[in-house]
């Protein structure tokens, strides 16, 4: 079986800065560390290969600097560590990551086998925006279950997976066939600390480091600030709101669920009308 882990080189969040002209992140100077979501979604890789066999790759996009949490990740178990790293890939978002890294994991797929099963973590600290893990099985035409908190059961041979996945009101238990992309929640597994023969080993492997035409990219407008349509205006803290808390009590014989409807409905009047407008449509 062999799996591979996205993972993504983030700064510290306690110690992120803004850069008060441009509005980006100021990445210099700031620690940085392995995405945290990410761990999880590595442990389970981790936990399915030790029980079913095969290999653990990891991947990461990002400067030559982000080969510091391959190691990382190397120390917890992993077998290979890919970097992803070209200028092209500069100032990517969250469409062109997608697609070098879904490239990616092509060429892997070529040099070690395809995947049966890509992890991500659900999202990272610096972007939040959970749309990295399935824009890669939207290119790689995978099958794809986010927010998984569990994986319940693996059937190498019949190439299916039963999935545990939050949602709201309740769980979900899906089953799945292979391949899939799968994003893990945080607080699913206990990441694990990692041997001392890993972390040598760790210290001495080769990280195989790949730039655009090793990956596989042949459009590099897909790639980096050309092909980013996002652009970010602003990045700003939100203002202290100044309104105090109210403290709503039922009154003496009522309920507190009809005092806080009360409530909203004197704050918003037309909200009332435009409810039971809607109500009546029904």
């Amino acid at each position: 079986m062999h799996i591979v882990v996205c993972i993504k080189q983030v700064p510290d969040s306690a110690q992120i800065r803004v850069h008060p002209v441009t509005n980006t992140i100021m990445r210099q100077g700031v620690p940085t560390i392995i995405n945290p979501y990410d761990l999880f979604a590595l442990e389970e890789a981790l936990r399915l290969r030790d029980r079913f066999g095969g290999a653990v790759t990891v991947l990461t996009m990002g400067p030559p600097s982000a080969e510091d949490s391959l190691r990382k990740a190397l120390t917890f178990g992993a077998d290979r560590a890919v970097l992803l790293t070209d200028r092209f890939f500069a100032g990517s978002d969250t469409l062109a990551t997608s697609f070098a890294l879904a490239t990616a994991i092509t060429r892997i797929g070529e040099t070690w086998g395809a995947p049966d099963i890509v992890f991500t973590g659900k999202q990272t600290i610096d972007g939040d925006t959970a749309q990295v893990g399935p824009g890669i099985a939207k290119r790689l035409g995978l099958i794809q279950v986010t927010y998984v908190a569990k994986v319940a059961e693996l059937d190498p041979e019949g190439r299916t997976i039963t999935l545990e996945r939050r949602a709201e009101g309740g769980t979900q238990v899906l089953k799945s066939q292979l391949p899939c992309l799968i994003a893990m929640l945080e607080g699913t597994n206990e990441v694990r600390r990692g041997t001392m023969a890993d972390a040598l080993s760790a210290a001495r492997a080769e990280i195989v480091k790949w730039n655009a035409k090793d990956a596989g990219v042949e459009d590099l407008g897909k790639c980096g600030l050309k092909g980013s349509p996002t652009i970010v205006k602003r990045v700003f803290a939100p203002a202290a709101r100044s309104e105090k808390a109210k403290v709503i009590e039922a009154p003496e014989g009522g309920s507190l669920a009809d005092a806080l409807i009360a409530d909203v409905f004197a704050r918003q009047p037309h909200l009332e009308a435009d409810l039971t407008a809607l109500a009546r449509g029904f």
